[in-house]
């Protein structure tokens, strides 16, 4: 499989699949049993969206969407939540990072819950990894469908690796971190590839806005080889901000159609609780089964 995908693409693609509609997720870190629960929610439906794309926690659970495994996001993030090669400070003291990722990209997918490779080859979909580029403080996407299995699970890892409590992650002699930084939802990205309608899945509630990062001195002395990186970080909340803006106004177009949580959220990015996560979960399937017959209505509508 090395020698089939040797060429992994970390260039925009020009494709514009048939349908022309991209799913765009947000990440979030554990407020992503959100978008699980939705996901699983078109599996039962069939609802295979052609063109993907996902940053941090929303890349990780496109995965199992493509690989049709419903129901294999809940297993893992609820299922060894409390297992402390999952998500610890004893992690953060022996590997630098407060998540266990070699145990969450290599044990997890390889062993323990195996990911299904071969239906997501298989699989017509487009999907794409979003990532943000510490030199250059740009975002930098993987084409995973081109990329061999290392690659995909390494741009995950990459995608999900947290400023402050994450090691930098290299690929291809790129230095690389999360992808909310630089572009958390990645819809642009969507449209510059040829989709002319989005189905964007957000983990926060419509009210939100993204406030300034304040910690510039933590910022300087944790990435002070990486100025590019320092400034996109200072300048997040304005990107996200904006980038919400610009979502509603796409869905004003009838270009956008978005789903939400419609309840106050109880979860926050490192939440631990099974329950509250189980609960997020089941609200976000509830949700789309609610706006389902008015999806329905957005995608086939031309």
């Amino acid at each position: 499989m090395k020698e089939i995908y040797q060429n992994s693409s970390l260039i925009p693609s020009t494709i514009a699949p048939i349908s022309s509609t991209g799913l765009v997720l947000e990440g979030g870190g554990m407020r992503g049993l959100y978008t699980a629960g939705i996901l699983d929610f078109f599996l039962d439906q069939n609802l295979q969206l052609p063109y993907v794309i996902g940053v941090s926690a929303g890349a990780c659970h496109a995965a199992s969407y493509i690989s049709r495994q419903c129901g294999r996001n809940k297993r893992v993030n609820i299922g060894y939540i409390k297992d402390p090669r999952y998500i610890s400070y004893r992690n953060l003291i022996k590997t630098k990072s407060l998540f266990g990722m070699d145990f969450v990209f290599n044990e997890i997918p390889n062993h323990l819950e195996p990911f299904d490779y071969e239906t997501f080859y298989q699989s017509d979909q487009s999907y794409f990894i979003g990532t943000t580029d510490c030199v250059t403080g740009e975002p930098v996407y993987f084409d995973a469908k081109k990329s061999s299995p290392e690659i995909i699970l390494k741009a995950l890892m990459a995608s999900s690796s947290l400023p402050f409590v994450s090691p930098l992650v290299e690929i291809q002699g790129k230095v690389l971190l999360d992808g909310g930084i630089v572009d958390p939802i990645p819809v642009r990205k969507s449209i510059e590839d040829g989709n002319k309608k989005q189905v964007v899945i957000l983990t926060r509630n419509k009210d939100y806005r993204k406030k300034p990062f304040k910690s510039k001195w933590l910022a300087h002395c944790f990435y002070s080889k990486y100025p590019e990186f320092r400034k996109a970080m200072l300048n997040r909340h304005v990107i996200y901000n904006e980038t919400l803006d610009f979502i509603e106004e796409l869905v004003n177009l009838d270009q956008a159609f978005v789903i939400r949580p419609s309840e106050p959220l109880q979860v926050g990015r490192l939440e631990r609780n099974p329950q509250k996560l189980t609960d997020l979960y089941k609200l976000g399937y509830r949700d789309a089964e609610s706006s389902y017959q008015q999806l329905k209505g957005f995608l086939s509508d031309n």
